[in-house]
């Protein structure tokens, strides 16, 4: 009975959701009907359903390729590099950007921090070609003006590694401060007022209140992160990366396009996808699983 009430008097809530729940339903587990297809000899004349079963036969196929290990290694190396780099980024932005007082140049400095975020990345690609290119680059320029030799940012494997960084947190960094802005805005601002009255400098602020109080942030965040550290968008390294520094720009994303798209061997390409998804899904589990024991925060 109480139930029948509750539903009824609060029935506007169910209804937005309903919205939300049907997108979910179609685009995200219907989907999942295609899984199967890493089971089967997909024949795209036969369809799903009529395609002769082979167990785990592409599974085998797959770890047998070199090529997949060389791009599940850069993969995770890629992905553990953002992490280290990208991650404490936005963080230290939103810390900066929250101790400004004065507001315009706040509001100012926001807007040009979150428009990378918004460019695409095939324009990101030809940004990238004009300031790092080795021949006619922006920066090679300057240096060659100056009697110093072009820099291979682009043709160079450690090079290039060091650009698809400095180029992920130039897009990314500025996007991600919204939630840690978010959640610094919901501080007691008497704590920071307490604090001064006390004595305690800037630095001791941020170390004793601004980052335990966004610290469930913190850890949500990281532990989608970790999460994701397996899977990796096609965009950046594939626009970004070049035949010079296939073996550091080739990863799963970019495998998975050239064994599916270029080659079609569609059965291998789902088998390698729903390996990114179960290992993703166990780096979630475990990342959860260990910030609930270090920190009591868990998303789960």
């Amino acid at each position: 009975m109480k139930t029948s009430i509750y539903f009824r008097r609060n029935w506007q809530l169910y209804a937005l959701l309903l919205l939300p729940m049907i997108y979910f339903i179609i685009f995200k587990y219907g989907p999942m009907y295609g899984v199967q297809i890493a089971f089967k000899d997909f024949n795209f004349f036969q369809g799903i359903a009529g395609s002769e079963w082979i167990g785990l036969d592409a599974f085998r196929e797959v770890f047998q390729n070199q090529g997949f290990y060389a791009a599940l290694r850069n993969t995770l190396v890629l992905n553990m590099l953002d992490l280290l780099v990208s991650f404490p980024a936005p963080l230290i932005l939103a810390i900066l950007l929250f101790e400004l007082k004065k507001a315009w140049f706040k509001k100012l400095a926001q807007t040009l921090l979150y428009i990378p975020h918004f460019i695409s990345w095939v324009i990101i690609g030809g940004i990238v070609l004009q300031v790092f290119g080795t021949q006619s680059g922006f920066i090679n320029n300057i240096l060659m003006s100056m009697g110093f030799d072009p820099l291979p940012f682009l043709s160079d494997k450690n090079y290039w590694l060091f650009t698809y960084l400095a180029v992920g947190v130039w897009q990314s960094a500025g996007w991600g401060t919204i939630l840690y802005l978010a959640s610094l805005t919901g501080i007691n601002r008497e704590l920071y007022e307490a604090a001064e009255v006390d004595g305690a400098s800037r630095l001791r602020r941020i170390w004793h209140i601004s980052l335990p109080g966004i610290k469930t942030t913190i850890v949500t965040l990281l532990i989608i992160n970790v999460g994701n550290m397996i899977s990796i968008g096609f965009d950046r390294p594939f626009i970004i990366g070049n035949v010079a520094v296939r073996e550091y720009s080739d990863v799963l994303s970019t495998f998975v396009y050239r064994v599916g798209l270029q080659s079609g061997q569609v059965t291998l390409a789902t088998a390698v996808g729903l390996f990114q998804a179960l290992v993703g899904l166990v780096f979630i589990l475990g990342a959860n699983y260990t910030s609930k024991k270090l920190t009591d925060e868990s998303i789960m």
